[in-house]
């Protein structure tokens, strides 16, 4: 993984896309958005990301069958639920499908960072790992 950290969020609200991006989106980032599941899939086939900032409550496909797609087809990519609807069986869910955190709408801007930074340096670190791994 090169410096520049690969960010797709996922939201069918333009608000919400549009604000996450500002926040991310940086020398260091890479930020793109879509509306839905089925869009966040075709565009993780086009490109790699290394985070994916993702809602549940989506049409067509949901948070939770996207996930669960990004998962099985990108393991590495971390991925971070953010959802105006929480409930205590979807995030159990979502963690044991792999998501990195589960936020409750709205987050602070702070939070979006902080959750980004996080699951930024979780991969990088679970990259590293794998490269020491196979270096023995």
């Amino acid at each position: 993984m090169n410096g520049i950290a690969k960010i797709l969020i996922v939201d069918d609200e333009s608000i919400v896309r549009m604000s996450h991006s500002r926040l991310l989106r940086g020398g260091d980032c890479k930020v793109e958005a879509v509306w839905n599941g089925a869009d966040a899939l075709a565009e993780m086939e086009r490109q790699a990301y290394d985070l994916v900032l993702l809602d549940l409550r989506m049409p067509e496909m949901d948070g939770l069958t996207t996930l669960r797609a990004i998962k099985s087809r990108w393991p590495s990519a971390e991925v971070v639920i953010i959802t105006g609807y929480p409930t205590v069986e979807t995030a159990k869910e979502a963690i044991r499908l792999g998501a990195y955190d589960y936020l409750a709408k709205p987050v602070p801007p702070d939070e979006v960072i902080k959750v980004a930074n996080g699951a930024i340096a979780q991969k990088r670190w679970s990259l590293h790992q794998d490269r020491t791994i196979q270096a023995n």
